[in-house]
């Protein structure tokens, strides 16, 4: 556990103009944070001593408080040891911040394949040489589940993005991870577009995430690529028409 530092600098919060007090608290915490001078586990001061600090109302410390929370970078502990106390912000809440920014954006479908090029393609080496049994066994039961889904009339896009998300978990790399599950929502938009301007097409889709799945098994990386990329070309493709 992080150690509680409760002796911050006297001069580290500055008073507040009017118009917009509870964000330029909030703006002036996030700044000591992301320049290290608050660190995880530090114990902010009482309410009291903000508002003085600040020099605002109470309310407007509170507000300020639940807006850091909500963020994720504050914990409010309730109880004798309680207080505001700095946290690291959690991977959901970054992961939950990138995809409402991706979602609210006017990204098009065209541009979310564009950009599945150069992650996806980039991911295939990595998953030929880092995946393990337990992976290759996992994505194999994805396309079984699929192909079974496909023979009875019920493929969805859903399946196909869950076989891409946890394509990206065989590299074992954290970051790739994140951002494959940040991309989760703009991906499933554009396989729905594109499966709407050629529905005929999924059931391929599905033969060839199961002749990726043979390629990484034989750790054949240059087919497994070519397969990637024929199956990414082939979504552009279909936007293209739509």
């Amino acid at each position: 556990m992080a150690k509680v530092r409760t002796d911050l600098p006297a001069d580290l919060f500055n008073p507040v103009t009017m118009g917009r007090m509870s964000e330029d608290i909030v703006d002036q915490i996030r700044v000591l944070i992301r320049e290290g001078r608050l660190t995880p586990g530090d114990r902010l001061p009482s309410e009291r001593d903000l508002c003085e600090k600040f020099g605002v109302s109470r309310v407007t410390v509170r507000e300020a408080l639940r807006i850091l929370e909500a963020n994720g970078l504050i914990e409010i502990r309730v109880g004798a040891r309680g207080g505001a106390f700095v946290t690291a912000p959690s991977g959901s809440h970054i992961r939950e911040g990138i995809i409402d920014l991706m979602t609210l954006s006017p990204t098009t479908a065209a541009e979310v394949t564009e950009t599945r090029k150069i992650i996806e393609l980039g991911v295939v080496p990595l998953v030929c040489e880092r995946a393990t049994e337990e992976d290759l066994a996992a994505l194999q039961e994805l396309c079984d589940k699929a192909a079974a889904a496909r023979d009875a009339g019920t493929y969805t896009m859903e399946m196909s993005a869950e076989f891409h998300t946890r394509l990206a978990e065989c590299t074992h790399n954290r970051a790739i991870v994140m951002l494959q599950q940040t991309f989760r929502r703009p991906l499933l938009m554009s396989l729905e577009r594109a499966h709407d301007a050629a529905p005929e097409m999924g059931g391929l889709g599905v033969t060839e995430h199961i002749d990726l799945v043979a390629a990484i098994r034989a750790r054949d990386c240059p087919k497994a690529t070519d397969i990637m990329r024929r199956h990414l070309d082939r979504t552009a493709a279909r936007l293209a028409k739509s």
